[in-house]
């Protein structure tokens, strides 16, 4: 008999913990066997052979982003449909093994303890005043030339990384998880991953990536947002105040060239006090003072109160959410509850921007 949609909701709750715990206690699987690793390789290799020309850039670059879906997409749809069926048939022992094996395998498509600890290499080094040390920490979280930069803003790029970060590999991941399960989490790390590979206004990728930009922005839209009300909420956790967080991130989130990445690093520069700044591009939060050192692990406990607001609410959404039949036809259309849920989240989306 295929177990109906209450039933699971304890199930998917239980993945997505796992999958939490298994980032907490294990951090990233080995490059080996990671499917982001996979998608940079095979992102890398089909850009090799990107022809020239604008317009066969532009096509082949879409052409990139088809092809990406099919290799990692697709696998993700048929193991998540193997999953339910062997939740639903297999008793006890089904739902117990179909729930780990999905928590691990959604893993991979998000990143808690790597940006934490990337991010706190940054802290350590500016702390203890070792400069090279912080710039060359600093180059796992930015593509920036990091190598002039002065200690303001070696603490800037830290605190605007792990902002942005926390959107783009924990929020927005987890999100698509809630929304489509496994293969809209890796739907939108396929995106992602291009993004950050391609997606550059560069006379070598203008083109070649113009549609994984395009789909990246779309696809950040909410979860950006998101995760700048998420930091807003979490000011306290630093000393700061929410209306200020909310004040700064309202009023300079359009300072950034991304039209999503504004929302969580104004709202982090609001909550801390500080301004962030990127030479020549943007400065967040003129009235605050310039970071430190010190900011840098206010801000990891800035992100870390964040999220510990965020993913009971996904959670919760996965809750009323993943609504299907186990074992039988997916249902064709949302369940009430979540429609509802995001349809509340677009509407104050449009009241922010």
């Amino acid at each position: 008999m295929a177990r109906t949609a209450h039933s699971r909701k304890p199930e998917a709750r239980l993945a997505l913990a796992v999958a939490l715990g298994v980032d907490v206690i294990g951090g990233e699987p080995p490059a080996s066997i990671h499917p982001v690793v996979w998608m940079g390789r095979t992102i890398a290799l089909l850009e090799r052979r990107a022809p020239c020309g604008e317009g066969r850039r532009l096509i082949y670059g879409a052409g990139m982003v088809a092809l990406c879906a099919g290799l990692f997409v697709l696998p993700a749809w048929l193991l998540e449909q193997s999953l339910q069926r062997v939740r639903g048939q297999g008793g006890a022992l089904g739902v117990a093994l179909g729930t780990v094996a999905l928590g691990l395998c959604l893993k991979p498509a998000f990143a808690v303890r790597a940006l934490l600890r990337a991010t706190a290499d940054v802290g350590a080094a500016l702390t203890a005043e070792d400069l090279p040390g912080a710039r060359e920490a600093l180059r796992s979280l930015v593509s920036r030339d990091t190598a002039t930069l002065p200690p303001p803003l070696l603490a800037a790029a830290a605190i605007e990384s792990v902002a942005e970060n926390s959107s783009d590999s924990v929020v927005a991941p987890l999100f698509y998880f809630v929304l489509w399960g496994l293969p809209g989490a890796m739907a939108y790390r396929v995106v992602n991953t291009l993004d950050a590979m391609i997606g550059y206004r560069t006379p070598r990728y203008e083109h070649l990536g113009k549609v994984a930009a395009y789909l990246d922005d779309l696809a950040n839209l909410l979860p950006a947002r998101l995760t700048g009300l998420l930091f807003v909420l979490a000011a306290p956790a630093v000393g700061g105040r929410p209306v200020e967080a909310w004040r700064v991130m309202r009023r300079d989130h359009r300072l950034t060239a991304s039209p999503n990445a504004g929302w969580p690093m104004s709202a982090a520069a609001g909550a801390l006090g500080v301004t962030l700044e990127k030479a020549g591009c943007y400065r967040l939060n003129l009235q605050g003072r310039q970071p430190t050192g010190g900011d840098v692990w206010r801000a990891l406990r800035l992100t870390r109160a964040a999220l510990a607001l965020g993913i009971p609410l996904l959670l919760g959404l996965v809750a009323g959410g993943r609504g299907r039949h186990v074992g039988s036809r997916p249902a064709g259309r949302w369940s009430d509850r979540r429609r509802e849920g995001v349809g509340a989240l677009c509407r104050g989306v449009r009241r922010w921007a």
